[in-house]
């Protein structure tokens, strides 16, 4: 969701080279346990520079200031810097957090310093991108990512309108929790299984548009008798957009995506995407925070998986899917359009 107006907070951002990751802000202190009344919450992300973490970061410091907490945030230098995410750990260990929130750039890799961090009593919450196992956190709060692919799957379905799909999926990082989730819950919604005669191709863009481009030529090379596009995110769906249009095929095609970004939802609205579900990060990032300010308060954790909702975004609505039109969607999405 779009980040409103708030009260400016002065941060100093620099760059750890030795590290490997982002900084934003410094504070000192070692009292890393629930309890002791005061909030220290770190955040790390994938990277700090897509759209998606910027308004996770943006969210979570608002939130922060909004409730008398103090406020760190890293991130690794890329999309996979594993390494980096396990120094921004150990890295807010030292400055005192006592509550880590993480989206997990590899929701394994970074399992043995999330471990050492609640050993030591920190409250670890990983937000939009899950653990394997679940619980080597204390609890995530995300997109049902599952459920999200599963309302693009049925969305296209119903505007396949009862025709046979033929389909090509753009997937993004091979297994990723997120990718598998949203991949599994697409093919549940539209009725098929990876061993479906009607997927026609599919090709990995790791979450990048041009990847998604490319691997779209690619794979209309092979055939255009196609009618379905699975993409996995909206910039994969844009990639994908280009290489159908260059083709002179995007009239035949229903195109699905999920993100929820202002541009994604204008591309819906522009006809590019068909529908779009769109995700909260800002409720994810509130969320966490209150956690981590009740945690530091009164050292009780919360615990499980926390759903933050998701909504299909499309101006050509379908019975049977509940959905809202790109007016809805430009008001409720998060980062901004080019």
């Amino acid at each position: 969701m779009r980040q409103r107006s708030l009260a400016a907070l002065t941060l100093a951002a620099v760059l750890a080279a030795t590290t490997g990751c982002t900084v934003e802000r410094h504070w000192g202190g070692n009292t890393n346990t629930g309890g002791s009344g005061k909030a220290k919450v770190g955040l790390v992300t994938k990277t700090d520079t897509n759209p998606y973490f910027v308004e996770l970061r943006n969210s979570a410091r608002a939130a922060a200031q909004a409730n008398g907490a103090d406020f760190s945030a890293l991130a690794g230098q890329f999309d996979g810097d594993n390494d980096g995410q396990v120094r921004a750990i150990e890295n807010l260990r030292q400055q005192g957090a006592n509550t880590i929130l993480i989206t997990p750039s590899s929701s394994t890799g970074v399992l043995k310093a999330i471990k050492d961090a609640r050993d030591a009593g920190v409250l670890v919450i990983a937000l939009d991108t899950a653990t394997e196992p679940p619980d080597a956190v204390d609890a995530t709060f995300a997109t049902d990512n599952f459920a999200a692919g599963e309302q693009q799957g049925a969305y296209v379905k119903a505007a396949l309108k009862g025709v046979p799909a033929k389909l090509l999926m753009v997937d993004g990082t091979a297994g990723s929790s997120v990718d598998t989730q949203r991949h599994t819950g697409f093919l549940k919604g539209i009725g098929l299984t990876d061993g479906s005669p009607e997927i026609k191709g599919h090709t990995a863009a790791n979450g990048d548009q041009s990847l998604a481009q490319q691997g779209m030529e690619n794979l209309l090379q092979r055939s255009t008798d196609i009618n379905a596009v699975y993409s996995m995110n909206e910039p994969m769906g844009r990639g994908a957009y280009a290489a159908l249009k260059a083709r002179g095929l995007t009239g035949q095609i229903v195109m699905g995506s999920i993100d929820g970004g202002c541009e994604g939802v204008q591309n819906v609205k522009d006809g590019q995407i068909a529908a779009t579900v769109m995700q909260f990060p800002k409720k994810m990032a509130e969320q966490g925070v209150l956690a981590a300010v009740a945690y530091a308060r009164t050292g009780k954790k919360p615990s499980g998986f926390v759903n933050t909702g998701s909504a299909v975004i499309t101006d050509k609505p379908l019975p049977g899917i509940e959905s809202h039109d790109s007016a809805w969607g430009l008001q409720n999405c998060w980062g901004g359009t080019k």
